[in-house]
């Protein structure tokens, strides 16, 4: 046995599958619910301390999959012959060098309070600067959706200011995401559009018209920075860290106020500009020079996911890719508390090492895909779904003949969403773990019409209900796992997840706790799946939707 990570599958346009596609995948049947227990009551164990990146066990939990991976007799995916793909996360420290001058016509000077009106970005470059203020609306640069908030040449040499999140938060037909938090909305993507227009430092505050109320500064100071620091670092991936190299802070609202004065507009009212269809011409903040100095000390940490493949038979399709994915990783443990993360994601990746033997087992009878089908363990997804996005951005295969992404995560369990919750339900309806023990939620189906009939037809043998409900939910599912960074780079995908529950991050969350004989039909599903896909003529199309964030672009701090 061995453990499979299922992400990548190319994309197939109008998919109708044809009839050699429609028999059960060869060593379907030997996926077994008793061999998942077997692996998961190994795996979610309390020896592993719950797999945390960084750390001694999260190694053995790597190894265990890169010897099943190599027992199985897969082709070792990365570099040198390795089933291991490095890359590198980073974290960061506070300097002791961080202040903040306002200095107006007059001369006269106001210093900003660190952790009371301002503090610096864990993903800031150190350095000084002083220079004019431009306010950029939400500091958004998409082309492609016709959205530019730095298209204007007075940004070069000032530095910004910029509304956290993005227009049309809360509209399900916006062109960014709908209701999906985009990418285009992360702040680090924010300061490499405003560093590739020019601007020599980048000032971020909460958008007040979406988001209005009394807000607590010095708390959201200490969550970034907190003293003593937390038990689990926050971590970045070190390649777009090094991306950016201007300095970028958080200041209070009533330090923006303070600074949007002198345009005589208000900063809701400004904000409400930042609505504007297409992005906002920048507004100059006269009679004002801004001097900053950020010193945030960058550590760079070894990372790696677990990689292997199976080459395709035919001459021509064999260069073409699906990936099947899951990660490895979870939360670690605190004191006697293990966070065992037996569903999240123990059940994905013990799936993963059944589907990789299923097709290790087929090959040695004769029977192998047309298509090359990649297994991927993903590490750090709790992180940021940084091992993902490692390799999204560091493809092992080419994007553009990787066919589709099926990632699984949490398929262990029923969902059950019960009265007050807290926020790590917000967005979903409530209901019993009963209500949804046939189901799987299925994500990214409307990123690809022939995916979503693709699953349905593999479906046939599995009998499963296919909840298709999440892709535009402010719950953010669709962009909380692995998929995302590949949806993102327009690979079809899509996320197969039985759902949270009451022990979702949790101690709670064990092996005793899945529901193996599910287990076992969603791993087969998948399996069926990725077989279907790897043998079908035609690759599943990409179908842009409204929201169109796919072509969020990668970061590279030389790319203008």
């Amino acid at each position: 046995m061995i453990k499979r990570c299922f992400s990548v599958l190319t994309v197939m346009g109008a998919l109708s599958l044809p009839a050699a596609a429609q028999s059960l995948a060869p060593g379907n049947e030997t996926i077994l619910e008793q061999e998942l227990r077997a692996d998961l009551f190994f795996l979610a164990s309390d020896e592993l301390q719950g797999r945390l990146s960084e750390t001694p066990e999260n190694r053995i939990a790597a190894a265990f999959i890169r010897s099943r991976f190599e027992r199985l007799g897969l082709e070792p995916m990365g570099p040198d012959g390795s089933y291991y793909q490095p890359y590198r996360l980073m974290r960061a420290r506070l300097g002791s060098a961080n202040e903040l001058e306002l200095i107006r016509e007059d001369k006269t000077t106001l210093s900003g309070q660190l952790g009371e009106s301002f503090f610096p970005h864990t993903f800031s470059a150190s350095g000084s600067v002083e220079a004019g203020l431009v306010f950029a609306g939400y500091g958004i640069s998409a082309p492609k959706l016709s959205h530019d908030d730095f298209g204007s040449r007075a940004l070069r040499g000032q530095i910004v200011l910029v509304l956290d999140h993005e227009p049309g938060e809360k509209d399900p037909e916006s062109i960014f995401d709908g209701v999906v938090t985009s990418e285009y909305s992360r702040n680090l993507r924010k300061a490499i559009y405003a560093q590739r227009a020019g601007a020599t430092g980048i000032l971020f505050v909460t958008d007040i018209h979406n988001h209005p109320g009394p807000s607590n500064f010095s708390r959201l100071a200490s969550r970034s920075w907190p003293d003593p620091p937390r038990r689990i670092p926050r971590y970045t991936l070190a390649s777009w860290a090094e991306a950016v190299r201007i300095p970028a802070i958080q200041i209070s609202t009533a330090l923006a106020e303070t600074l949007v004065s002198s345009t005589g507009r208000t900063l809701e009212e400004l904000a409400h500009d930042a609505e504007t269809v297409g992005g906002i011409e920048p507004v100059l903040v006269p009679s004002l020079l801004i001097r900053l100095t950020t010193s945030v000390e960058r550590q760079s940490v070894d990372d790696r996911n677990v990689v292997a493949g199976i080459i395709g038979s035919d001459p021509q399709l064999k260069n073409e890719w699906v990936i099947v994915c899951a990660h490895y990783d979870h939360d670690g443990a605190d004191g006697a508390r293990v966070f065992n993360g037996a569903d999240d994601d123990g059940s994905g990746t013990v799936a993963l090492l059944q589907i990789a033997e299923a097709y290790a087992l087929a090959a040695r009878n004769g029977e192998r895909p047309k298509r090359s089908v990649l297994f991927a363990a993903w590490n750090s997804e709790e992180r940021g779904l940084l091992g993902a996005w490692a390799y999204a951005e560091n493809p092992l295969v080419p994007l553009e003949q990787t066919v589709a992404t099926l990632n699984m995560d949490m398929i262990g369990r029923n969902e059950e969403v019960r009265l007050g919750g807290g926020r790590r339900f917000r967005g979903l309806e409530l209901q019993t773990a009963e209500s949804n023990k046939n189901a799987v939620n299925i994500m990214g189906y409307s990123y690809s019409a022939d995916l979503k009939r693709a699953v349905e037809e593999a479906n046939r043998s599995s009998e499963l209900e296919l909840k298709m409900r999440y892709d535009n939910n402010p719950s953010n599912l669709l962009r909380r796992s692995d998929q995302w960074p590949f949806l993102q780079k327009a690979v079809p995908s899509l996320f197969f997840h039985t759902g949270l529950h009451p022990d979702y991050h949790t101690e709670f969350d064990v092996p005793e706790r899945i529901e193996y004989a599910k287990l076992e039909r969603i791993a087969r599903l998948v399996h069926q799946m990725s077989w279907d896909l790897a043998n079908n003529e035609s690759r599943p199309g990409f179908d842009k939707p409204n929201q169109a964030a796919a072509t969020a672009p990668q970061i590279n701090p030389d790319q203008n």
